[in-house]
């Protein structure tokens, strides 16, 4: 779709100009409906959260409270950012940037469905979404240590020690998908899960889906995994010296970071824009309606309620049980399933490996 754009702007343009409002449009075509996404994803958290303790949530600005989000953008837009006197004041202006800057740059080669609705359809699409958002850890480290404050530097440490070893989790996780579809590009390893329910990955790569999911929520601070920054317990952690829209762009950050891993867990596991009820002769023609775009975005909200219901529902952890949790059970669990995988590809175990 966009590479349309760029040749039919080439016939009337100088193609480096061409390439350069392409690249506007694309950045514009991402960014806005991720913001937009991410606004109301913190309507939704408030909604669904005050529904699980019988509460109304936000239900005074706007219809239903629809109109809280733009309420709570503006407050933080006019809120004075407060620098303090003894910070490094670029380095403490730098960091959220660094927070945010790979939560949105990430999404350049997430694919939305099969008709190239992609900004960059590369062939190591699962490495760069992997390089890129291990850089926000910076802007963690950055701002604990730019604050000058004991309380902003432990909660940097705490939450950059739980990214670091999260990590090693994800990618070994990713690393079986990799195996099974036998490519690096996103694309392809969605159209290698054709077949409907039973072809999806999730089904050969069961531990290693909720392996994935659970350290998302470790990797984006989430309850249970958010000691980090228990704000009741020590001080809202690394952000702690920031205020107004500096402050926001952390939670930005966490909430694009969300949506990102939800996409992914749809994408490698459960079959991405596939429709689930393919091969099933009455319920395909049924459902044949249905954009691919929709299948994707109903798995990505299910997710997304995950994030949501276990919030409201498990206490927070010790550090000690997350970090014991991460290194002793996630990490070493993949690293067998991944023999587990190899045996099973070499065996040409089920649909998945013919």
């Amino acid at each position: 779709m966009f590479d349309l754009l760029q040749s039919w702007l080439s016939s009337f343009l100088y193609d480096w100009l061409a390439i350069l409002i392409t690249l506007v449009i694309q950045a514009v075509a991402v960014v806005l409906p991720l913001m937009l996404a991410v606004a109301y994803l913190t309507l939704a958290e408030r909604k669904v959260i005050g529904f699980m303790q019988v509460r109304m949530g936000p239900n005074r600005v706007g219809y239903l409270g629809m109109l809280q989000p733009i309420a709570d953008a503006l407050k933080l837009m006019l809120k004075e950012i407060v620098l303090p006197s003894q910070a490094n004041l670029y380095l403490f202006i730098i960091a959220p940037v660094l927070a945010i800057a790979p939560a949105i740059a990430a999404w350049a080669v997430i694919p939305f469905n099969e008709d190239g609705m992609v900004v960059s359809n590369i062939n190591a699409g699962v490495l760069y979404v992997l390089a890129i958002s291990s850089i926000g850890v910076y802007g963690i480290i950055i701002s604990g240590w730019a604050s000058n404050s004991k309380y902003a530097f432990l909660g940097a440490m705490r939450a950059s020690a739980q990214k670091i070893s999260y990590e090693i989790a994800m990618g070994f996780a990713l690393v079986t998908v990799l195996m099974v579809a036998g490519s690096m590009n996103l694309t392809e390893i969605v159209e290698g899960q054709r077949g409907g329910l039973v072809n999806w990955y999730w089904i050969p790569l069961l531990p290693m889906f909720f392996v994935y999911f659970i350290s998302g929520l470790a990797e984006t601070n989430r309850a249970p995994f958010d000691v980090a920054e228990g704000e009741s317990e020590i001080v809202a952690g690394f952000h702690v010296e920031y205020s107004g829209m500096a402050f926001a762009v952390f939670f930005l950050a966490e909430y694009a970071m969300m949506i990102l891993i939800s996409f992914m867990t749809a994408i490698m596991f459960l079959g991405g824009w596939l429709s689930p009820f393919e091969g099933i002769p009455v319920l395909e023609t049924a459902f044949a309606w249905v954009n691919g775009f929709v299948w994707l975005a109903l798995k990505v909200a299910f997710l997304l309620f995950l994030f949501l219901w276990f919030r409201a529902t498990f206490p927070r952890y010790r550090y000690d049980q997350i970090m014991r949790l991460g290194w002793k059970v996630l990490i070493p669990l993949t690293i067998v399933w991944v023999f587990v995988v190899m045996l099973m590809k070499y065996t040409n175990f089920g649909p998945w490996f013919n």
